[in-house]
């Protein structure tokens, strides 16, 4: 049986399961009262699904639509994140650039970290190191080692005319990608090497959107005009 859960412009979570033979179905997840910008199934089971809204909340569902778990934030949420080494915390990014972890059994905020600068348009919680947070807000890319500060540890300028999406790979923690916004006609991907000055790939897309990297390859892909364009990079 296989699972997928779609946000939609009418502000409702939309969660279809299919057996790929004849049955398919789907339930509507109502509850956010603006645009929902990102969701997350629970890592370990899959049991559950957090999302993030303009409405200024995170909420935690279980498969039925019933509401586990609510979070009031300061400003539109972007990002949500949840790791399968951390299955009782979320990380929820928002545009105002803080990031705060969640923990899930409290229902507390435990941890925040501040970009300083604004707008946060996504987050990402490393896979291969979870002390690793990477963002992008304004035209630039950020990372946090939690360990050592709620402050950055490093940042760069990335995309000129603003950046969109960041994500780490899941093969190796010095790797990663952002895209900048959609431009007239494409939409900018650049692959980052922490070790390495200068973007390792640069790569476009007719109005991209979406990001994101294999499990177990340094390939990445970004969706286009009925395309998926996909590129591959060194470890």
């Amino acid at each position: 049986e296989c699972r997928f859960c779609t946000a939609a412009s009418d502000r409702k979570l939309r969660l279809f399961t299919s057996d790929l033979q004849d049955k398919n179905e789907f339930k509507t997840f109502d509850g956010h009262s603006d645009y929902i910008n990102d969701l997350v199934f629970a890592p370990k089971e899959g049991q559950e699904v957090a999302s993030v809204s303009d409405d200024h909340t995170c909420r935690v569902w279980d498969l039925e639509g019933n509401e586990k778990a609510h979070f009031v934030l300061r400003s539109p949420g972007m990002s949500v994140c949840w790791h399968p080494e951390e299955a009782f915390k979320l990380m929820v990014a928002e545009k105002n650039g803080t990031i705060r972890f969640y923990d899930l059994i409290t229902q507390q905020a435990i941890l925040s970290l501040e970009c300083e600068q604004t707008p946060l348009m996504s987050a990402d919680w490393c896979l291969k190191n979870t002390l690793k947070i990477g963002a992008v807000a304004g035209s630039d890319w950020l990372i946090w080692d939690i360990t050592r500060s709620s402050y950055p540890q490093d940042k760069r300028p990335v995309h000129v005319d603003r950046a969109r999406l960041f994500r780490w790979s899941r093969v190796n923690e010095n790797l990663f990608a952002t895209t900048g916004y959609p431009g007239k006609t494409t939409t900018q991907l650049l692959v980052h090497h922490l070790g390495h000055p200068q973007p390792i790939l640069t790569g476009t897309a007719a109005v991209g959107s979406g990001l994101t990297w294999h499990r177990t390859l340094p390939l990445c892909a970004v969706g286009g005009d009925r395309k998926i364009f996909f590129w591959v990079t060194e470890m």
